[in-house]
């Protein structure tokens, strides 16, 4: 077909048609995308849709269009579809790990922040986490508060002041009793 073309514009060829599929791609999905938005518009008007649900839909529809259109030109341009792909369910499958896997760490560092900002909790206080309202659970006096773990002078009869270490989620997951340390009652002989 680019025969009968001169000679200038035969090597021009090679770029203005896939540019203006491109242009093209890029015109019909802003277009789709319009139209979408008021159909979901006309929709939520005639069924009195909350717009709780008319915002987000509207925006999942918008990223999917993009997308789509996205991936066309990718195509376009002459990125292999199976490559794409398989480098954007990589990419998926490796943040989903490495976020499962800091997920623990993560929380536990901000609720050491709030430990150290709200102030539940001081050094020197005696602490009890409960699993139930009525079930005795791990009781100390708070010797140690870090970025990961709050330690707890074990007070309990059979523990003869062992340490143990509590992840700080669980100071926000369990229910606490607290004596603070100025507070406190009279140690039993057991304590001592």
């Amino acid at each position: 077909m680019k025969e009968w073309l001169p000679l200038w514009a035969q090597e021009w060829f090679g770029i203005l048609v896939p540019g203006l599929q491109i242009l093209l791609i890029l015109f019909l999905a802003w277009l789709v995308q319009r139209m979408l938005r008021r159909f979901i518009w006309r929709i939520g008007e005639r069924y009195r849709l909350p717009m709780e649900v008319l915002i987000p839909l509207r925006g999942v529809l918008t990223w999917l269009i993009m997308g789509s259109a996205i991936l066309m030109v990718l195509e376009r341009l002459g990125v292999s579809a199976t490559v794409l792909w398989t480098a954007i369910t990589g990419f998926a499958a490796v943040a989903a790990v490495a976020f499962f896997a800091a997920w623990s760490v993560l929380s536990n560092l901000f609720c050491a922040l709030l430990i150290f900002t709200v102030g539940p909790f001081r050094l020197g206080d005696r602490l009890e986490l409960l699993d139930a309202a009525d079930k005795p659970g791990v009781k100390g006096r708070v010797v140690s508060i870090n970025m990961l773990y709050t330690t707890l002078e074990d007070l309990s009869e059979e523990s003869d002041g062992a340490l143990v270490q509590i992840p700080n989620t669980l100071f926000f997951q369990k229910v606490m009793r607290r004596w603070r340390g100025t507070e406190l009652p009279p140690l039993s002989k057991n304590e001592i």
